[in-house]
């Protein structure tokens, strides 16, 4: 009958266009073939989620695959870096990784619900010094001045500080100085930029964005950045090494998947990455948050990792700075 020979000729057309004549549905699609889901473990509208949507808005249109950005908040980027850790490595769930989680709470948290060997790092995104602010109040002009202060007025010497990364950025700037800052915790970056607005802390070291704000109202005064190079935000800014610090540090931001994950879908994510922050748009976007657009390969951005890790647990036993 008519509804037979159509069936046949169905399973025929069927055979021709699945190779070697299988089922086509065991055809391994390829990769990505549904949506892939970023986490990020810090609120919506922060510097990395900002970042973050940034790049994923442009894989997307590489990849032909929406690119979710998914907040899982909790303290210190533990919540989303615990969740990834445990995600299914097959590329469809990743973590934006930023120094602080991967770099700075190993040197922190006596326990964490993952490891570090719990990922495999696909590439760098972004980098950013950080910027040393005081009250512009005082007669402090350099780094110089600043230290000379808080050698002069040991008991009115303090810090404010958000994150445990920025303490520990502040305690190996103490170290390296001889001064004596005071440690001040505050919730936010921006607070601890009021407060140095306010009279309340003598200086802060913080992230490019808050540091800006306060530069605008002339109420504090960038004395150095973090960076090994000016940075373009802040030109006629000197770096730690130009103010007579042996400092270099600059924190980062980058894309890591489960350990696991096929190496032809990390390389694949590292080409789409290296194509999305050489775009002049997204450079430009990041610069507005003191960023630099930068890419790195795999193992490169694995290197970074091997090195900053044992230097953050140094500078946190020397210190003897714990987060219970």
């Amino acid at each position: 009958t008519m509804q037979v020979r159509r069936i046949l000729n169905l399973a025929a057309l069927a055979l021709a266009i699945s190779p070697l004549g299988l089922p086509a549905a065991h055809a391994q699609p390829s990769y990505p073939a549904r949506p892939i889901t970023i986490i990020v473990g810090y609120a919506a509208g922060g510097g990395n989620d900002v970042l973050a949507r940034i790049v994923a808005e442009e894989m997307a249109k590489g990849l032909k695959q929406p690119v979710i950005v998914e907040n899982r908040p909790g303290v210190a980027s533990i919540v989303g870096a615990a969740y990834v850790a445990k995600a299914k490595p097959d590329g469809y769930t990743l973590f934006w990784g930023a120094s602080g989680p991967i770099s700075f709470n190993p040197a922190l948290y006596a326990k964490l619900p993952y490891k570090v060997e719990d990922f495999t790092p696909i590439s760098l995104t972004a980098k950013f010094p950080l910027v040393l602010v005081s009250d512009a109040s005082l007669p402090i002009k350099s780094v110089s001045d600043l230290v000379a202060y808080s050698k002069q007025h040991p008991d009115k010497a303090n810090y404010g500080s958000s994150a445990a990364s920025f303490q520990l950025v502040t305690e190996l700037f103490n170290g390296k100085t001889g001064a004596r800052f005071a440690h001040i915790p505050y919730k936010g970056s921006n607070e601890s930029i009021q407060a140095v607005m306010a009279g309340n802390v003598t200086m802060a070291i913080t992230d490019p964005t808050p540091a800006t704000i306060g530069l605008q109202s002339k109420r504090v005064r960038a004395l150095a950045v973090t960076s090994a190079q000016r940075a373009d935000f802040l030109p006629e800014v000197p770096t730690m090494r130009e103010s007579g610090v042996d400092l270099d540090i600059e924190l980062w931001a980058g894309l890591l998947a489960p350990t696991g994950t096929p190496a032809n879908i990390v390389q694949a994510l590292q080409h789409e990455i290296a194509r999305v922050v050489a775009l002049p748009e997204v450079r430009k976007k990041m610069a507005a948050f003191g960023c630099s657009a930068q890419a790195s390969t795999s193992d490169d951005f694995r290197r970074l990792i091997e090195a900053e890790v044992p230097l953050w647990i140094k500078v946190a036993r020397d210190n003897n700075i714990k987060v219970e």
